[in-house]
Formats: C-alpha cells, structure tokens, sequence
C-alpha cells in the first residue's frame, strides 16, 4: 500500500474513531458469550496495523479544499468509515480466495478455523466456522461503517450526499468482485474490456473516488471539484489495480502480502492474462500457466513466459497511459494548488509500485 502525507492530529483523529467504534462492539459483545468476544477481538487485530490510506485520504482533499475547521471532529468519523469498509472487504475477500492468512499471519477465518480444530472439530468443521465467522465479521464492520457516517454531527444534507457515497462504493465493488469470481469460474475467456471494468469495479469507487468525494462534500466543495475528484480516482484506481495485476504475477512476497507469483499459482483471471491470450506466443504462455500451480520453478516459467510475449510490456504502458490521464485531469482542473499538488504526489506515488 501506498503511504499518505499526514499530520499526527489527522492520524490521530481516525485511530481515536476506529478505536471508539471496535471498543463499543467489544464491549456489546461481552454478553453475548465467548464466542462473539472472541470474534470482536479477532475484528480488532483484522483492523489493527493499516497504514490508514483511505480514511487519510478523506483528510487531505478536505484539508487542500479548505475545509472549516468546526467539521474537524466529524471528518475523522466519517473518514474512519472508509477504513472499516476496507477491512470488512478483505475480510470478505479472503474467504472468496479461501485465504486463511494475511501478511503471514491468520485472518479472521483462520483464528476461527484454530479455534474449532481446539474444541475437537474436523477439517470440514473448522473450514466452515472459519468462513461463517469471517463473513459476520465483514457484515458487522459493514454496518460500523455505515453507522459512523449516519451518526456523524453535519447537516442532513451533507448526510445524504455522503450516505449515497458510501452506498455506490459498496455496490460498485460489490458488482466488481462478483464478475471477478464469475470471470474465473466460466470455462470460456472473458473479454478484455470485461475484464478491465471488473478491475476498476473492485478497487478504484471506494478507495480512491468515493474517499476523495467525501474529504470534498465534508469541505462542501462545489459540483465540478467533485467531478473532478471523482474522475481522477476512478483513473486513478484503476491504474493502482492494474499495478496489483502486476504485483500478483511478478511482485515480492513483500509487495502481494501473499506468496511470490500468487496470481499466477491460482490462475487469476487478470487483464495481464487477457493481453497475454492476444498474442502469438499464447500456446507457450498457457502451457506454462498450467503448470504454474506446483511449484516456484514453474510460476518462474510462467513469469518469463509472459514477459517474453509482450504482455507484461502491454500492461505496463496501459499503467502509464492510465495514471497520464489522471495527472491530466488534475493539470485541466480548477482545483486549488494545495490540491492539485496532493493528487499528483498521489499518482506519483502509486506509479513506485510497479514491480
């Protein structure tokens, strides 16, 4: 993940509300026995060592857009909802990719799948108690989230407006990680311009577009620095998926939070494939995809197979190409100088990504 300029109020503002809202679900969950505590904690720790990107990101456009300064105390509640949306699609997500770790150590549906195996239960047990447990633990951050924006202190109006933020980024990435499963599981190929609408669907509303919209509406910015706002993370989101295309098939461990080449050993329907299958050198590049799931000898071979067709050069330039139109759009607005700063740092910043 890409790192945010802040000040340690800003910092300070969004851990204190995500804190407030974990702590009140613990404290709810204490008489609900063992196991809905043991699911609050886990929420914790799911929750617990982000670099807090999107609710950061609330902040800096509603600072560079000169936000009043009396809406302080709700900006940080309502940027905190970004962050517990995140989590809960991780959380969610993980248990689509049958994930039970997360940076090398267990998620939500892995402690659970501990927990049952401790109580006595069998493979098939765990796995379900793990998965149950990670879905109500996204459903219940989902609904943290949404109640910090409808609890925020601003005026109904400004409630609204971010309300039907929030409601479209959820739907939009919702929409986008339903294809991606529909993608992988259909025996045909889908078609590459499918295929990149899915990867701007899944990332590019609610961490980029509908954040910055937000920092705006709380600034009560007028409608063409929204528009602009919104332009620009959606070019931006989608040149950031794009790179994780790339992390996923020739990134580090490091990088992907996964094992090297992870994309590649789960044969991920990604637009680098999609730009693969057009090219002359697919026979080669499909055989060795098909062996890419045994092993790092073979998602090497993959990774030099896909290098040597093009594709990876392909995506590249398309990452370039996206992140240029999004610093035009910055370099076209009106936006204030503060901003328009902010965001090209911004763009700068997810281009260093690139493996």
């Amino acid at each position: 993940m890409i790192a945010l300029a802040s000040t340690s109020v800003a910092r300070h503002g969004i851990d204190a509300e995500i804190d407030a809202a974990l702590s009140r679900l613990e404290a709810r969950s204490q008489r609900l026995g063992d196991g809905a505590q043991a699911l609050a904690s886990a929420i914790r720790r799911a929750t617990d060592g982000g670099k807090r990107f999107r609710p950061l990101l609330v902040v800096a456009a509603f600072e560079t857009l000169d936000g009043p300064d009396i809406a302080l105390p709700a900006l940080y509640q309502v940027a905190a909802a970004f962050e517990l949306l995140h989590t809960a699609f991780v959380v969610h997500d993980d248990v689509i990719d049958h994930d039970t770790e997360r940076r090398g150590v267990p998620n939500v549906g892995g402690e659970f799948r501990l927990r049952a195996s401790d109580k006595g239960a069998d493979a098939a047990g765990a796995a379900l108690l793990g998965d149950a447990a990670a879905i109500l633990a996204g459903d219940l951050l989902l609904h943290e989230a949404g109640r910090l924006i409808a609890l925020a202190e601003i005026p109904s109006t400004l409630r609204a407006e971010l309300l039907a933020l929030f409601d479209e980024a959820v739907l939009v990435s919702a929409a986008g990680e339903l294809a991606d499963v529909e993608n992988a599981v259909s025996p045909g190929e889908a078609d590459p311009d499918t295929v990149l609408r899915t990867t701007h669907d899944k990332t590019a509303v609610y961490s980029f577009s509908a954040p910055l919209e937000a920092g705006a509406v709380m600034a009560e910015a007028d409608a063409p620095t929204r528009h602009a706002l919104q332009r620009f993370g959606q070019r931006l989101g989608l040149g950031y998926q794009l790179i994780d295309d790339l992390i996923g098939a020739f990134g580090t461990a490091a990088a992907s939070g996964k094992d090297e080449g992870c994309d590649l050993r789960e044969a991920k329907k990604t637009h680098l494939i999609s730009l693969a299958r057009e090219t002359e050198s697919w026979p080669e590049v499909s055989e060795a995809l098909a062996q890419a799931h045994t092993g790092p000898v073979a998602i090497r071979a993959a990774q030099v197979a896909l290098s040597a067709s093009g594709a990876r050069a392909r995506l590249e330039d398309l990452v370039c190409e996206t992140l240029d139109e999004a610093r035009a759009i910055v370099t076209a607005s009106t936006l204030p100088a503060a901003c328009r700063a902010m965001l090209l740092e911004l763009v700068d910043a997810v281009q260093e990504r690139v493996p």
